[in-house]
This record gives structure tokens, sequence and C-alpha cells, in this order.
């Protein structure tokens, strides 16, 4: 059976969705097609925090889905809104990759050894938060653009020079901060300095997962079949943890924009859950963590609700604009 996969066009989407693929070929024997979309968030060069954030990078994806130019999408589960999408259901939730964010900095250097001063890019208001709360004396510069653009921010990084980037914006940093999942999918962790443990940087909601969409309609025998592989790629531990953090995300009323760390793993029998929001200015942050044995996703949410309540008692609401009603 031949499916075609939607798919984002820069490296890290179609190298996520061809790893996707792979795996929906090995458990259905599918002849998987790439297909590109080209996304809100690939056009417009504006910050993702004053875009919106959430959703600049599914909305394109979910609208070839319902018009039948593709029959799956895949994407960076961090960038779903956490509200359902009629007409669309995420079918499979894959084994997450490294959930840590990761220092790119020049000369080796690491989170505490930069100087003060240093330059470090990221397009993440989480990121950023995070980072001025540990090391208000650096200087955060908000950056867009692909990983490979990125990177060639930063003097000294290697094979980074292989990449186009902006006039006038080559080696202007000391640093980035990008997701660990992305570089390893893309075989470029050799260019990270330090990995950032969660207590220090809490990561995104979701971030190192991705989402497997499939039409919730379609009852074509075809599309029966489709749904069962892309089923048998679901992880449920894996489900479990983001079922937690996007439930704590859609309490607050947060998108993936909003200064909110969420990470949930198992361990044994609990299902474990910590949260950080934090003031953009990194001036205040509240922290706190939770756990429940009910490993199932209605425990799951309900962890996810609870810890959003505590956060919210402890006065989140305040430091970042959250919803506290």
């Amino acid at each position: 059976m031949s499916v075609r996969l939607g798919t984002r066009a820069s490296a890290l989407a179609m190298t996520q969705s061809q790893q996707t693929a792979d795996m929906l070929a090995a458990v259905g024997g599918l002849d998987v097609e790439l297909v590109q979309v080209r996304t809100e968030g690939d056009i417009l060069t504006t910050p993702l925090s004053q875009l919106g954030g959430t959703g600049v990078f599914v909305t394109a994806l979910r609208t070839a889905l319902l018009d039948n130019r593709c029959d799956v999408a895949v994407h960076s589960l961090k960038d779903l809104p956490t509200g359902d999408a009629v007409g669309v259901r995420m079918g499979a939730i894959p084994p997450r990759a490294d959930v840590r964010d990761v220092l790119c900095a020049r000369d080796g250097l690491t989170l505490a050894q930069l100087p003060a001063g240093a330059k470090v890019g990221t397009g993440s208001p989480r990121r950023a938060a995070q980072l001025r709360v540990v090391r208000p004396d650096v200087e955060v510069v908000d950056i867009r653009g692909n990983v490979g653009t990125r990177l060639n921010r930063v003097p000294g990084l290697e094979g980074n020079q292989t990449d186009v980037v902006e006039a006038g914006t080559s080696c202007d940093l000391d640093a980035v901060i990008l997701a660990a999942a992305g570089l390893q999918r893309l075989g470029k962790l050799g260019v990270v300095t330090e990995f950032l443990d969660p207590a220090v940087m809490v990561p995104a909601a979701g971030q190192g997962a991705l989402a497997v969409e499939h039409r919730s309609f379609d009852e074509s025998p075809s599309a029966v079949a489709l749904a069962q592989a892309i089923s048998a790629i679901d992880d449920a531990d894996t489900r479990l943890a983001v079922t937690a953090e996007r439930a704590l995300l859609a309490r607050l009323e947060a998108g993936c924009a909003a200064p909110v760390g969420a990470y949930a793993v198992r361990k044994g029998s609990m299902l474990k859950l910590q949260s950080v929001v934090c003031a953009v200015d990194g001036s205040r942050s509240v922290r706190l963590q939770k756990a429940t044995d009910s490993l199932t996703e209605i425990g799951a949410t309900l962890l996810g609700i609870e810890l959003a309540e505590d956060l919210l008692a402890g006065g989140a609401g305040e430091i970042a604009d959250l919803s506290a009603s």
C-alpha cells in the first residue's frame, strides 16, 4: 500500500519524517512517499513568540491531511496545540529521543564557563527565561532559522560553515541553545559542549517526541490498515509522559511560546512530572514536581492538571501572565 507522508521541508523535519516512514514501512510493509508542505512558520521570519508560537508549524500540515493531499502528517510534538483538532487523530507517539536542551558554544565552553556578557542565541522564550535565571549576566539574543543556520552563528563549531546563513549573522554569538533530539536526528551531536540537566533547564512539553497524525473520519479499508500500522509504532510510556506534560500546559493555557517547562518520565510504577514557570526576564520562577501511580492516560492527565493547579497556587499565573481561571 502506498502512503503519502506530509512533512515540513527543513532538514530536521525531513529527517524525522523519513525515520517515521521507515518505521511504518517496517511494521506495515507500506510504501511511504514524503510530501513536502510549506508552513507559516517556515515562510515568516517574525520571532515565534510574536507569531503565537503554537500551531505555526502545524496548521498547513493538518490542512494538507484533511484536504487529502497526504495520508499521514508528522510533527514535532512540542509544536502541537494542546486542544483537539477536528478530523485528525494522533495515531502514534513513537519512542522519545533525548529530551534535554543542549549548549553549543565556542571553544568548548560550558554554561558555567561562559564569560559575563556572552551572547547566547535562542528563539525559545522558555529557554531564554530559564537561562536568565541561572546566568543573568549573559545577553540572550533572539534567533530564528534551521539548525545549520543557528549553529553557524557560533565560531568554530565543527561542520557548521557548510550551511548558508544571512549576511552579517555568521559567527556573531558565543553559544546557542538547541534541542538534543534534533541534533541527534541530524547526526550533529558532536557540536554539543554541554547537555543541560532538566534540573537546570526543564524541557518543553513534548520535547524530543514526534506526533503521527491521520484522518479520524476515513473508514476505508486502506485507511483502517494505515491506522493499524501507525498504532504499532506508538510507545506507551512516551504517550503517558507527554499526556501529563500537555495537560499541564492546557490547564495553564500556555502554548509552546510560553516560559513554561514540563517534563514527565515513568520510573517503575510511578509517573513523575516536574515543571517550571519563569518570568520572561528571569527575575522570578516557581518550580514544582508531583507523581502518580495511575499509569493510564486519565491518570497522566490528572497529574498534569493537579501540578498546574499547584503552580498557579504558587503564583505562576502572575509570574508569566498565565490563566488562573
